[in-house]
């Protein structure tokens, strides 16, 4: 269980060993620049970043270290905070792939006796309790059902509401 725990912190972070190794060899190349204030350093860092990435070895000099530790640091926080704020994206999941619904997603919106509940499919139920045990799982309770002449609107989801006969309706139906 331990090496589990090592793995999951350690293999992720190898990378960051990479980008520590450069950022030495890059405060190696500025240190060994010739010039004294940043700018000649800086213009200087073009002949010396070839001799300083030569060696594969980095420096034991504590300024090139400190270069590499801030260096590598700051390339670990601009890839967390840039992870943190991924908010319309999903992990190995297609962007806005969606997925039909269980019986376990609409479970907390239905009243286990069957006649407090308004009938939306066969499977389907909604609670017609406007005040149920979790507040966040309090839905409204109006319905417009709309649909093509014919397709059975009113044989298929008016009358088993009203021969349920737990609230009270408003029907509009302008052919009746």
């Amino acid at each position: 269980m331990r090496t589990d725990s090592i793995k999951k912190y350690l293999i992720p972070n190898i990378p960051y060993l990479f980008i520590l190794w450069a950022c030495l060899k890059i405060g190696t190349a500025y240190r060994l620049a010739a010039g004294t204030d940043f700018a000649h350093k800086l213009i200087g860092l073009g002949q010396t970043i070839g001799p300083a990435f030569a060696d594969f070895v980095p420096g034991v000099h504590f300024f090139d270290w400190l270069i590499g530790i801030v260096g590598a640091a700051a390339f670990r926080l601009l890839i967390y905070v840039k992870s943190k704020n991924a908010k319309k994206f999903r992990r190995d999941e297609e962007y806005g792939s969606a997925r039909w619904g269980t019986e376990k997603d609409i479970k907390p919106f239905t009243d286990p006796k069957f006649e407090n509940n308004i009938i939306l499919t066969g499977t389907e139920f909604l609670t017609t309790n406007t005040r149920p045990a979790v507040p966040a799982n309090a839905r409204n309770l109006n319905c417009c059902v709309v649909g093509s002449s014919g397709s059975g609107k009113t044989r298929f989801w008016l009358t088993p509401q009203l021969l349920q006969a737990h609230s009270s309706y408003v029907v509009v139906d302008p052919n009746r």
